[in-house]
């Protein structure tokens, strides 16, 4: 068998290239790429980093491959990908290579299938056939077993483990661990606490986060009036705070859908 690049396309000195291996039209192919038997990029396909592909795996148009992990702390820390064989990736799918906050390499088995625009982030182990359907994204650290399927738009929270021939129907938000066979529909998100970490990333004052802290348990940990009349005295008590008046000025000027609260999927409209 031979080996056919594309003129169009870029193979980097250094990539290894199994029989049968056909690179399409203005794809690029990274120096550390290896790329088994009978695997196919159709074109514009960017393979790079430490990715091993295996035998007979298909890339489809506008993916992104092997590029580093998505974490603003990232140092360049040479990450690795691994990809099984007879894998179908389709158009704009992305999947990062391990890093160096887990063991360094994401791994996805034989025979799976990413939908468009399907994401599976850094040092994610996900089994064989695997279906991730369109648009849906593994965050940092998750797990899926063999045989799940993760519908369309879900998002997986870091660390999640996802259990052999589970099923999470479109558009859910998985946050804890689901049971292998099982199934998780209809997950909606709900308020559920400040972001401190994104606070103190910011670099707020410690006596800001404590004042956001009091006023989120006035606005939203108590049933005494409506909503509109907590706020306005929470916009009363905390007169001087930026970060209160963010809160209350969101409140107060509305949109087309209701404020999300606590413990439910369902938001008020009263504020």
């Amino acid at each position: 068998m031979t080996v056919s690049v594309d003129p169009s396309a870029r193979v980097a000195n250094g990539a290894v290239l199994g029989d049968g291996v056909d690179i399409g039209p203005y794809c690029v192919v990274g120096p550390e790429v290896r790329l088994a038997d009978g695997v196919k990029l159709l074109s514009h396909a960017v393979i790079s980093g430490r990715t091993h592909i295996g035998e007979g795996t298909i890339i489809y148009p506008m993916a992104s491959i092997g590029q580093p992990a998505l974490i603003h702390s990232y140092q360049g820390m040479p990450g690795e990908l691994v990809i099984g064989a007879r894998c179908e990736l389709r158009e704009y799918v992305t999947i990062s290579t391990g890093s160096d906050k887990g063991d360094g390499k994401t791994e996805i088995g034989d025979d799976c299938m990413l939908m468009q625009g399907a994401h599976v982030g850094h040092d994610c182990k996900v089994g064989h056939s695997v279906t991730l359907v369109a648009y849906s994204t593994l965050a940092g650290h998750c797990v899926i077993g063999n045989f799940a399927i993760v519908s369309a738009h879900c998002g997986l929270h870091q660390f999640v483990r996802i259990g052999e021939s589970a099923f999470v129907g479109a558009m859910t938000g998985i946050t804890d661990d689901l049971i292998p066979f099982g199934m998780a529909l209809g997950n909606r998100g709900w308020l559920n606490g400040l972001n401190l970490v994104g606070l103190k990333r910011r670099g707020f004052e410690r006596e800001n986060i404590h004042a956001l802290r009091r006023a989120y348990r006035l606005l939203f940990a108590n049933d005494e009036g409506t909503l509109r009349e907590r706020v306005d005295d929470v916009a009363a008590l905390f007169p001087d705070d930026m970060l209160v008046q963010k809160v209350i000025q969101f409140i107060r000027e509305g949109g087309e859908r209701a404020i999300l609260t606590p413990g439910s999927g369902r938001g008020t409209r009263d504020g």
